[in-house]
């Protein structure tokens, strides 16, 4: 019964980190067409809040996993080819870090189309980190 406890709040702060994955980007492109001002004041403080609140939520979904895979004996290709996966949000997840901080040193080197298109990553390694998950091809 533990593990279906430990599995479902897994999932939810999952979900709730990839929504961070998702919107933080999305503020990067509106920051980077922002002039000096109120608007980008506005719009960094919306991204350092963010990336304040989707860290610990990230560190619970890691924690969760690392029982569910050491506590219940998880195993299989599919969980390498996921925890690889893993392993490319958490360099996502620091790479939304280091962007924010050059935002709020005013030295952004991108504009808004790159940060559309970096927005992309986490839905793609969403989709393959479902389909290992669900089929487990091997």
């Amino acid at each position: 019964m533990a593990y279906l406890y430990v599995k479902a709040f897994h999932i939810v702060l999952v979900t709730a980190w990839f929504a961070g994955l998702f919107y933080l980007p999305r503020i990067f492109v509106n920051l980077a067409m922002a002039s000096p001002g109120a608007e980008y004041d506005r719009l960094l403080l919306m991204a350092r809040k963010l990336y304040r609140f989707m860290t610990p939520l990230a560190v619970l979904a890691l924690a969760l996993g690392l029982w569910l895979w050491l506590g219940f004996g998880i195993s299989g290709g599919w969980l390498h080819a996921k925890l690889a996966l893993v392993g490319v949000l958490l360099g996502y997840h620091a790479w939304c870090g280091r962007l924010y901080a050059a935002f709020a040193e005013h030295r952004n080197r991108h504009g808004h189309v790159w940060f559309r298109w970096f927005n992309e990553l986490p839905v793609l390694v969403l989709v393959a980190v479902v389909v290992l998950v669900v089929v487990k091809p091997f």
